[in-house]
């Protein structure tokens, strides 16, 4: 006698293999989908940091200039001898550079407070057609004036 008993299991069945490849598969499926998740939500979260950088500079050039009015439409075309035309320009080119051609972008002010808002459309992280998302600064780009008694 050889002491092995004939019903006792060697090895692995072809069905508990297969059960354990399904199990690493439904795994791994969840894994590339959190990874895909992660990365639209980083996109969006760089497009954001990149809508607020295009504000600061924008407010940084109205603050440099301030005697300038920033609230007319932005020109066609730089204008290096207006440093506010090629201000305007810059930011125009700007926002359709980061944002694509459906971006926006506007320029008001009310009682000395500038509000600059850019919205673009944000659909890629949100999984909704036509999705837009805006950024809006709002800050007083020059001081009170000083009143003589």
């Amino acid at each position: 006698m050889t002491g092995r008993n004939r019903g006792a299991q060697e090895g692995m069945t072809l069905i508990e293999v297969l059960v354990a490849m399904l199990i690493l598969g439904v795994g791994l499926l969840g894994a590339a989908a959190i990874q895909l998740n992660a990365l639209k939500y980083t996109d969006s979260a760089r497009m954001t940091s990149q809508a607020s950088f295009i504000a600061y500079d924008m407010l940084d050039r109205i603050r440099a200039n301030s005697g300038a009015d920033y609230t007319v439409s932005p020109p066609s075309s730089g204008n290096l001898g207006v440093a506010r035309d090629q201000d305007l320009y810059d930011f125009k080119q700007n926002v359709i550079d980061f944002g694509g051609p459906t971006a926006t972008a506007s320029i008001t002010l009310n009682q000395r407070v500038y509000t600059i808002t850019i919205s673009w459309d944000d659909s890629r992280a949100a999984n909704v057609a036509n999705d837009r998302r805006s950024f809006v600064l709002t800050s007083r780009a020059t001081v009170d004036p000083v009143a003589t008694p």
